[in-house]
């Protein structure tokens, strides 16, 4: 017997599967050219019953203590996804009552550790598991960039491997009790959406903020995750336009450099029903904030920029608290 994972309407995959695995439950299994060479075949071809993967109960288990837990997703790459996700977490623990971590599995591009101050930690381990990265004493963060000899160091992993470190953060992490888990995942709907929408089908998943730009290159990625979304089950809590104009931070006059040529998040949000949190406009100072591992809201709070994180920070709240 092999043991899988699966969530509706995603293919079961084993965590030891080859790249370009069909799925236990295909009528491929075990017989197309991709099950060539893999452990799995024989059983796989058979048809014999298949256990659920035996990293779900201690996963739900240490679920158990993270009240909300927030996907935080983009179609395309580049669009202030990770910067978003940090300024999420800095907003919700900047009160410190509130207890708050960052899971990046971002896992070929992990730039969370970077934009939050802490990119030459180390993670430790304890008898209770993994020990986060603290930015502060209400603020953990893991990912994968803590355990690359350098920051140079290329990921080249399938699959499989991404998958065995996606379930090690869930379960293996001491996260203790959170408030909110934001989980920072790279660009597109691949094996690390698949894994972490598995691996938390029984946790539960609060729903999944988009991040998109006002482009239409940008905007048709983000078609593609909405339809993710609502294909495997995960709530939509709404859609996030970075970059939306140009705020000089000396003037404070606002110009377009990303156009929305077919209308922006707001025609999207419109035509899919996905209610548009708000829009943020550039500011160079968010790209200077992330290099410099500062939190934007913190060092600069008059910006526009700011004033909009942070009334749709405050709507995401209200939405989890509904």
């Amino acid at each position: 017997m092999i043991a899988v994972q699966s969530a509706p309407g995603i293919p079961s995959i084993p965590s030891n599967a080859p790249e370009h695995c069909p799925g236990t439950e295909s009528d491929f299994a075990g017989k197309s050219d991709a099950c060539a060479g893999c452990a799995n075949q024989e059983i796989c071809a058979s048809g014999a019953p298949k256990l659920p993967d035996p990293a779900l109960p201690f996963i739900k288990q240490r679920m158990s203590t993270v009240k909300h837990k927030i996907l935080v997703l983009s179609g395309k790459g580049g669009v202030g996804k990770s910067t978003f996700t940090s300024q999420l977490a800095w907003a919700f623990a900047a009160d410190e009552d509130t207890q708050t971590g960052i899971m990046d599995v971002d896992i070929c591009g992990p730039s969370i550790p970077t934009i939050l101050g802490i990119a030459s930690e180390q993670v430790h381990a304890s008898s209770s598991g993994w020990s986060p990265v603290y930015v502060q004493d209400n603020l953990g963060v893991m990912s994968v960039g803590f355990m690359l000899p350098s920051s140079k160091d290329a990921v080249m992993w399938r699959g499989p491997k991404k998958n065995g470190l996606i379930s090690q953060f869930l379960k293996d992490v001491d996260w203790g009790d959170l408030d909110y888990l934001v989980v920072d995942t790279p660009p597109g709907t691949s094996d690390e959406h698949l894994s972490v929408v598995q691996f938390l089908k029984e946790s539960g998943i609060d729903g999944a903020v988009l991040i998109t730009t006002p482009q239409e290159v940008a905007l048709q990625d983000v078609r593609r995750e909405i339809d993710f979304c609502r294909k495997v089950g995960v709530r939509i809590i709404g859609l996030v336009e970075n970059m939306a104009g140009f705020v000089c931070p000396n003037c404070k006059n606002k110009s377009q450099i990303f156009k929305p040529t077919t209308g922006g998040a707001k025609k999207l949000a419109e035509e899919t029903g996905v209610e548009l949190l708000g829009s943020v406009p550039l500011d160079p100072r968010i790209g200077k904030s992330a290099d410099y591992g500062v939190s934007f809201l913190d060092e600069y709070p008059d910006s526009p920029a700011s004033t909009a994180y942070l009334e749709i920070i405050e709507r995401i709240k209200n939405i989890l608290e509904e």
